[in-house]
């Protein structure tokens, strides 16, 4: 009983990650940019940190969307490869296999130190701009990671029945749920074989505008599924999300119709799986093929 509530929780954490804290990050949750800017803190409840997420997913995530070395996702630790122009290793040839694991970690490791090494990066990239903001950030940081574990691992070993093992297993198994879920759906939405991985030219410059950028990168799953857009928050409609970030997501089913047809006025594709279980499936082959030597 005690793991399944864990597990519960962990779907429940990913549930506030799709569906409340995207939204209100994105300025979408409600009209009132006070209420956003509230619900933004469940981020920081469930052990993340909102300042370092909007750099990475607002700013970089967004703006490159699928650029080697840019876009902050696809940026992979060195056993796993995201990008055919990313750096090719013989263990590669089986993460397709293992890439799994891994993704049930991602939470884990977002928690603890993940943060703080995103503070430190993105003083380099010039997103924080200077020692005082980051004093102040790293400070928040600190402060909220010692928020969670106070509730989260330290009251239940003090009042609960169950060994400090115990609860740790359940807390892993918890996040371990969190993981896995939110990392396959936003992985099924550009780690997939239809996708592009577009680079800048000599000049640094893009030869697509933004609208075909966003198109050619991005793919939905399951859009006619309603209880898959409830469960998701809308995310099953990435590519709807990714021209209209501005717009909440439970608009991204109406405005799919003018977006899909748009493109097949224009020529510019529209990438779309019929369900999950199909873009997972193509991921996979998406991660073996990233894997084997070209």
């Amino acid at each position: 009983m005690l793991f399944f509530l864990y597990l519960v929780s962990g779907a429940g954490m990913a549930g506030v990650g799709m569906c409340v804290m995207h939204d209100a990050l994105h300025g979408t949750y409600s009209r009132n940019t006070k209420l956003n800017e509230l619900m933004g803190y469940t981020l920081n409840l469930v052990g993340g940190n909102r300042d370092i997420w909007k750099m990475q997913h607002n700013v970089l995530h967004h703006s490159f969307t699928n650029v080697e070395e840019h876009d902050d996702d696809i940026n992979a630790p060195y056993f796993l490869r995201f990008s055919p122009h990313a750096i090719q290793r013989p263990l590669h040839r089986f993460q397709h296999l293992y890439a799994w694991f891994f993704y049930g970690l991602s939470t884990i490791f977002g928690v603890t130190g993940k943060d703080f090494v995103k503070v430190s990066r993105y003083k380099k990239y010039g997103l924080i701009k200077d020692k005082k903001s980051h004093r102040k950030l790293l400070t928040k940081i600190i402060f909220w990671k010692i928020v969670y574990f106070s509730y989260s691992l330290v009251l239940p070993v003090m009042f609960s029945p169950y060994s400090l093992g115990m609860i740790l297993m359940a807390f892993f198994a918890m996040h371990f749920a969190t993981g896995l879920v939110i990392t396959l759906i936003f992985q099924t939405a550009h780690i997939i074989p239809k996708a592009e991985f577009p680079l800048p030219n000599s000049s640094g410059h893009f030869i697509k505008d933004r609208w075909a950028h966003q198109m050619e990168t991005t793919c939905n799953f399951a859009p006619g599924n309603k209880t898959m857009t409830w469960l998701t928050g809308g995310l099953n409609h990435q590519i709807e999300h990714h021209l209209f970030p501005h717009i909440s997501h439970i608009h991204y089913g109406e405005i799919s119709k003018i977006v899909k047809s748009t493109a097949k006025e224009y020529g510019i594709p529209y990438h779309s799986y019929p369900t999950l279980s199909s873009a997972i499936k193509h991921h996979f082959m998406m991660l073996h093929d990233l894997g084997q030597r070209a």
